[in-house]
């Protein structure tokens, strides 16, 4: 007797660079934060009638009947967990993946090829973002349709053709109506899609024409920070699926302060950047660094 298959909805969320918290925090610490994570991400589940099918590891398998469900449930996630910031002073990221499809029930568990797709959407997925596919934006109903981009076409192994991949907008903040420093870093009327950068009088900016620049106290940098505390080529701010991502390349680290006044500190990993704030190349906010980058998102 054959398996019983139905159309599910599947979302895979994980945790980002939780292999380096436990590398830095020790085992027990880190799984205290990595559960709490995880406790907040699976209490999502019940309001928006999702289903916990298996932890592993950092990460969650969840089941929908609705793919809007499914979506409504992942943007809760996202907001969830920046809201009660479950690493306390220390910043926990998590990406999410999703797709719409057949699923074949088996021993408490589920198959098939909605599960694959979804595993390997989220495996392109970087910290902060949802990625779904073409049969979740389909099935969306009209007032969840603009949350929804299409950003790339990717192939997936066991698949013939490339599927388009498609990014939810998930965040919900004002944080583009502010600005900092100088006046050119007002929102304009109409949004460029741009980053703009400000360090000492110097104006950098990156967006469709120049997608991408290097941070850092070598004379090749787009930016060359005068300071001991940098790295020659510390870090690089590249324009990709329509976000701007900071990636950190350095000895010391990167320093990433929003408008919320959180910050984080990235060594050897990357992050999104939205709203405004500043980055540190090197130096803790803490000890009041002078050579501060600010930057605005528009």
């Amino acid at each position: 007797m054959s398996a019983p298959q139905q159309q599910l909805a599947i979302l895979f969320a994980d945790i980002s660079g939780s292999t380096a918290l436990y590398d830095k925090l020790g085992d027990a610490e880190a799984l205290k934060l990595v559960t709490n994570c995880l406790d907040i991400m699976i209490a999502e589940l019940p309001p928006h009638q999702g289903a916990l099918v298996k932890t592993i590891g950092d990460e969650i398998m969840c089941a929908f009947s609705s793919p809007a469900e499914a979506l409504r449930a992942a943007c809760a996630m996202q907001t969830a967990v920046e809201r009660q910031r479950p690493g306390g002073e220390r910043p926990i990221y998590i990406r999410i993946g999703l797709h719409y499809g057949e699923v074949i029930r088996a021993a408490n568990d589920m198959f098939g090829d909605a599960v694959n797709v979804a595993a390997r959407v989220t495996a392109i997925t970087r910290a902060r973002q949802i990625m779904t596919t073409r049969a979740v934006a389909d099935a969306l109903p009209a007032d969840l349709r603009g949350k929804v981009r299409q950003v790339s076409r990717a192939e997936f192994r066991g698949k013939e053709e490339a599927m388009d991949v498609f990014q939810v907008n998930w965040e919900q903040d004002d944080t583009l109506s502010t600005r900092i420093g100088l006046p050119q870093f007002r929102k304009p009327t109409e949004a460029r899609h741009e980053l703009m950068l400000r360090y000492r009088q110097q104006i950098t900016t990156i967006g469709e024409q120049h997608k991408s620049i290097v941070l850092g106290r070598g004379d090749t940098c787009d930016v060359v920070i005068q300071s001991s505390y940098a790295s020659r080529q510390h870090a690089r701010i590249e324009f990709s699926f329509g976000k701007f991502v900071i990636a950190d390349h350095s000895a010391n680290g990167t320093y990433i302060r929003f408008s919320d006044h959180q910050i984080i500190h990235l060594a050897h990993q990357e992050i999104m950047l939205h709203g405004t704030g500043a980055i540190s190349l090197g130096q803790p906010f803490s000890e009041w660094p002078t050579e501060v980058i600010e930057y605005l998102v528009q």
